[in-house]
């Protein structure tokens, strides 16, 4: 992957982090986006830059914001003249128990999680099609199967896997577009009760949690390996969904 550059979104901790941080060891220049994670971001660009240098960037932006995709793929092409990689990996992620949803909890989850992915699309295409680029959508095995108590999110990520297959439809046959879909890799920063993690584990086929190197290796294979593949959403679930 020497010499292409990838546009990840919330790409400073967590799952996120650690895709950037397996593409860029295979050689890719990156421009992370983050939104309140500035000294994570910074902190992830200065290990990148140490290691190869003006090899990372940063990039903070609220993708609710209408100018922000526009923004974020300028940047990208300012600082580094080029961009063969977006990743949408930039999620909100909260309950919304029918009866307390809002107007606000709507929007947000809704312009995280599937109305960002699309314009940054549309602002990429010129630049990916170029470079014959790949767009990776995170989506969720909830977008398949519904999650209780997250109708809104639910539906945001069936959305995004709707989004997939048109973008892989749309931007074809300059532009490649799947989507990876993970199950039980990280649990939420607000914690999860230890009895629910053994019941969402235990509906695994391999009755064992995964971990974020599973979704970057995804990644990395759709980034590096996998020239004909395009309109897929791949379960990295452990079997969960079936």
């Amino acid at each position: 992957m020497n010499g292409q550059v990838l546009l990840i979104t919330g790409g400073a901790r967590r799952v996120g982090a650690e895709i950037a941080r397996t593409l860029h060891a295979a050689g890719a220049s990156v421009l992370i986006h983050y939104r309140a994670s500035e000294a994570a971001a910074v902190a992830l660009a200065g290990e990148f830059n140490r290691c190869r240098p003006h090899s990372a960037a940063i990039h903070g932006a609220n993708l609710a914001d209408a100018q922000a995709p526009q923004g974020l793929v300028a940047a990208a092409l300012e600082e580094f003249g080029r961009l063969d990689i977006l990743i949408n990996n930039a999620s909100s992620f909260y309950p919304t128990p029918v009866g307390k949803i809002t107007i606000p909890m709507w929007d947000d989850l809704m312009a995280s999680n599937l109305r960002a992915p699309l314009f940054l699309a549309q602002a990429a295409a010129p630049g990916l099609a170029k470079q014959h680029g790949l767009i990776i959508n995170m989506v969720d095995i909830h977008g398949l199967r519904p999650l209780k108590g997250y109708p809104v999110y639910s539906a945001a990520k069936a959305g995004l896997v709707m989004l997939t297959r048109s973008l892989a439809r749309e931007l074809a046959p300059e532009i490649r577009v799947n989507g990876i879909a993970p199950g039980p890799v990280l649990w939420p920063d607000s914690g999860v009760d230890d009895a629910l993690k053994r019941e969402i584990v235990g509906k695994t086929a391999l009755k064992r949690p995964g971990g974020p190197q599973d979704i970057a290796r995804t990644a990395l294979f759709l980034a590096q390996d996998a020239p004909y593949i395009t309109g897929q959403i791949i379960a990295v679930d452990g079997g969960r969904s079936i």
